[in-house]
């Protein structure tokens, strides 16, 4: 029976605490004697609606409180795992950035990118703590810090590569291959200056390429490089040369030799005055004089640098109409080779095709002349080496060819192919030079050189 009373008590006790004490013996409470013995108590409330859907409610929330915080909680420790191994790997990479001043092999094996790449999924890790926890505090601050403080070393590093090893190491590998190659082609060359006991161009090397004109301007298309064919004593090194936006020509530029060319130093400036000034570049240096075409009258021009005169011949069968594809107002084309001084030219006698004609350097006239087979206008420019007139085409944009020859010792002439490489597409002067057996383009503005080999056999 007790036990019974108690349980009941102990469930009818949040309900009792809603009645005063006092109304406890006034009559809502009775107790009385049952049938079977039993202690019979009656309660009266004054609410009968008993508010069990609030508990219930109030039991759901504390549940999905409960259930809240465990996640919370299993998140933390995650995140502090994640926390603790990406602080492992941020100190070594730490370790990595230090020993770049100091260990050169793990500086040679050091991606630049790879770097980055972690060090921003370390900035990323961070925000996505910080969104975590909600807040900010020291030690967000701290790793963002250091995160962007490795960042720009990585960033100097790699804009100051100085000790790059690798790079320095591939670097010096491409120069050894470069150098053995020029020894090679040095070998297999061998010039034997002046011999012209040969019959004729076996080949042509690749083009060497010195660097932009002097006016280092890329607009400078116009004009011609090389050194005098015929230099005087102490100007063997000499090197000239003339440069423009346009056809005229009336100024060039001589260096004491290579390394002054380059650096643009040490120049001596020859301005050709305006009733002397020619058209067209395919002028050459010869004998310290230059020989140019003369624009009024139409005539072969001479400036000789010694005497600092003046000098013009006509060549009454010479025209103006006719000219290299490249460039307008190349009628005539002067060259030099081991045996003496030459222009080319086109007349209409020749209907258009090229005329070679040998000129005596001392009294400035034209001895003999020699008819081609080969029209002026179909071909990009012509040279001379060892009385053979080589006339050149193109190919392609990178690739020209030496198509024609003609032997002025016999009369023959020959329908050849010999391709060469350009630098760039166009050129406005190509000339052989006897003092080195190169020959000298000025290609689009730039300086270019090509070893000429003979056949030998």
């Amino acid at each position: 029976m007790l036990p019974i009373l108690l349980l009941l008590l102990q469930v009818l006790s949040p309900t009792l605490a809603w009645i005063p004490v006092e109304d406890w013996e006034s009559g809502n409470v009775t107790s009385s004697v049952g049938d079977s013995g039993q202690c019979v108590c009656q309660v009266y409330l004054p609410d009968t609606n008993f508010p069990a859907d609030r508990v219930q409610h109030m039991q759901e929330v504390s549940k999905d409180l409960i259930q809240e915080v465990r996640l919370q909680k299993n998140k933390i420790e995650s995140y502090e795992v994640k926390l603790e191994a990406y602080l492992k790997e941020l100190q070594a990479l730490q370790i990595r950035v230090s020993n770049l001043g100091s260990s050169a092999e793990d500086y040679i094996k050091l991606d630049f990118e790879l770097l980055r790449i972690e060090l921003r999924e370390f900035e990323s890790l961070v925000s996505q703590l910080k969104d975590a926890f909600n807040s900010s505090s020291p030690m967000f601050d701290s790793l963002y810090t250091e995160i962007r403080n490795m960042t720009l070393i990585v960033n100097q590093l790699e804009s100051y590569d100085k000790n790059n090893l690798q790079v320095i190491r591939i670097e010096f590998a491409k120069l050894q291959k470069k150098l053995e190659k020029c020894q090679k082609e040095q070998e297999f060359l061998k010039p034997d200056i002046g011999n012209c006991n040969h019959t004729g161009i076996m080949s042509i090397s690749k083009p060497m390429v010195a660097q932009l004109n002097s006016h280092l301007q890329p607009g400078y298309i116009y004009g011609g490089w090389g050194k005098d064919s015929k230099p005087a004593k102490g100007s063997e090194s000499m090197y000239f040369y003339s440069g423009y936006n346009a056809l005229l020509t009336h100024q060039f530029r001589f260096y004491p030799d290579y390394k002054n060319l380059l650096l643009m130093k040490a120049s001596r400036l020859v301005e050709i005055p305006t009733y002397n000034r020619g058209y067209g570049n395919n002028y050459i240096v010869h004998g310290n004089a230059i020989y140019y075409q003369r624009h009024s009258p139409f005539s072969m021009g001479k400036f000789n640098l010694s005497s600092n005169q003046y000098d013009s011949r006509v060549i009454p069968t010479a025209s103006a109409d006719f000219s290299y594809i490249y460039s307008s107002y190349q009628n005539m084309d002067f060259a030099a080779d081991e045996t003496g001084l030459w222009v080319m030219y086109a007349s209409d006698e020749s209907k258009g095709k090229i005329v070679i004609a040998k000129v005596n350097e001392k009294g400035f006239g034209i001895e003999t002349v020699w008819n081609t087979a080969a029209f002026k206008q179909i071909t990009n420019n012509a040279f001379m080496a060892c009385g053979v007139m080589y006339a050149t085409r193109s190919l392609d944009l990178n690739t020209e060819e030496i198509y024609y020859a003609f032997d002025t010792k016999t009369g023959e002439e020959k329908h050849i192919n010999f391709p060469f490489q350009k630098f760039q597409e166009t050129f406005s002067n190509l000339d052989y030079n006897p003092t080195d057996q190169l020959l000298y383009m000025y290609n689009n503005g730039y300086y270019v050189s090509y070893h000429v080999k003979f056949n030998m056999g």
